[in-house]
């Protein structure tokens, strides 16, 4: 991409898996995608979610994409805060075994580590735990099989027919059994967000209809196919710099002491969503590593001819096209951010406080990291899903010794270029012990 902006300039087009895409890379002129009512997300995630998860019903029917639209408010204020103490909860339950063993050192690979906790944790907060007896063999099979699904994603986004991916499109039927209506009934304590879906859903099908369960694998992957590596290499690169880690432990544990809060026996500790954005030192880890990991793009599909006019120039799109805002070329920007390839714990942290000023060409940018996307695709799960990584990162610095046993440097597998957080191109060992 830095190739391509650099022969071209800001604004190009490009023939990218049999779709021709216009670049925008200027973020100044973001505002102009951002307007244009002739770009529209909504095809272009309509037409993704029938190719991945098998979902036909939404590119017809408008009425249950926005009835599904109006959900989202059930990830923000009040009903995230019952999802965070509900998560931190079934943290606990995850993690009270292992803190009930002895001080000597497990050893396990990272992103395999990673990937069970946050998977298992992320599911019982939204879906329920399912009924005892079976619990673990259910979960865990669950976990597999969307692990193996997820693994072919980004050939599912291809132009690959699926029938020539293995066994994926059976995995994939697999999972959307087990979360249809039936199966689901079966577990216990579902959110607010998947009482309310589950009863858009019986509204526009009928109760035993196979696409309900499609409906709930594509917001299952949603929730946690970017918090996985994300927390991954949050992991990382702690693990890697133990002088950032250091004061991460020293900001929770001052924490803990001024609200009373003591890490005895079992696992008493709790901290609400305001709390948890009030360690400066730990949100701006979680924010570098989005800037340093995410390579997200944000995609609009073109309905028909268009010119975007601009100040400096005109921007020609075609019907059928795509344009495409690319975050990574603000967050790696040596103009905006100093040395953007190296990892800097404190980046978003100034005199004590978080860190929003940033610039360009003289300008304070409005849009300066961009994650989530911005306007209509905004990710409406990110603020559940920062909280998830944060209390993972604060339970494990404060309940574990962590150190890396391979400390090679880790590169990224760019499979999943233009669609969220890379994961690595391997796994990495480490080890942890309950601190003493």
């Amino acid at each position: 991409m830095k190739t391509l902006q650099k022969q071209h300039g800001d604004t190009f087009t490009v023939l990218l898996g049999g779709k021709y895409i216009t670049f925008i890379l200027d973020p100044s002129q973001y505002q102009l995608v951002m307007k244009s009512p002739k770009l529209s997300f909504r095809i272009f995630t309509n037409k993704l979610l029938r190719k991945v998860f098998s979902i036909e019903k939404l590119a017809t029917n408008d009425d249950l994409n926005n009835d599904l639209h109006g959900c989202y408010h059930l990830l923000q204020g009040t009903s995230l805060d019952i999802l965070t103490e509900n998560m931190m909860q079934n943290l606990k339950q995850v993690f009270e075994l292992q803190l009930l063993k002895t001080t000597n050192w497990d050893t396990a690979y990272l992103l395999t580590f990673c990937s069970s906790v946050i998977f298992e944790v992320t599911f019982t907060t939204i879906y329920g735990q399912s009924l005892p007896g079976n619990r673990k063999k259910f979960i865990t099979e669950l976990r597999d099989d969307f692990l193996k699904f997820d693994d072919k994603f980004p050939y599912l986004i291809s132009d690959i027919p699926i029938e020539l991916l293995g066994n994926v499109k059976s995995i994939r039927k697999k999972l959307i059994k087990r979360l249809t209506s039936e199966h689901l009934a079966r577990t216990q304590g579902w959110s607010e967000v998947v009482q309310m879906r589950q009863d858009i859903l019986e509204k526009y099908y009928t109760l035993e209809d196979f696409e309900i369960g499609a409906h709930h694998l594509g917001f299952l992957w949603a929730s946690v196919t970017n918090t996985i590596p994300t927390t991954f290499w949050a992991m990382y690169y702690l693990l890697q710099h133990p002088e950032a880690m250091a004061v991460l432990r020293d900001e929770i544990d001052h924490f803990l002491q001024s609200t009373g809060q003591k890490k005895g026996s079992g696992f008493p500790i709790q901290l609400t969503r305001e709390q948890l954005d009030s360690l400066v030192y730990l949100e701006s880890t979680v924010l570098e590593v989005l800037r340093l990991c995410s390579f997200s793009s944000i995609m609009r599909f073109v309905q028909e001819d268009l010119t975007l006019q601009s100040e400096t120039q005109d921007y020609c799109l075609r019907k059928g096209d795509l344009v495409a805002i690319f975050p990574p070329a603000i967050h790696y920007d040596p103009e905006i951010f100093e040395a953007p390839e190296e990892f800097r714990f404190d980046r978003f942290v100034e005199d004590g406080k978080k860190k929003t000023a940033f610039f360009k060409n003289g300008k304070k940018l409005k849009y300066y990291l961009l994650p989530f996307g911005f306007g209509a695709s905004k990710c409406p799960g990110r603020f559940l899903a920062i909280v998830e990584v944060k209390q993972l990162l604060v339970v494990l610095l404060t309940y574990f010794d962590l150190e890396i046993i391979d400390a090679k440097p880790m590169e990224a597998n760019y499979s999943r270029l233009l669609f969220g957080i890379q994961h690595p191109a391997s796994d990495v060992l480490f080890r942890y012990k309950v601190r003493s």
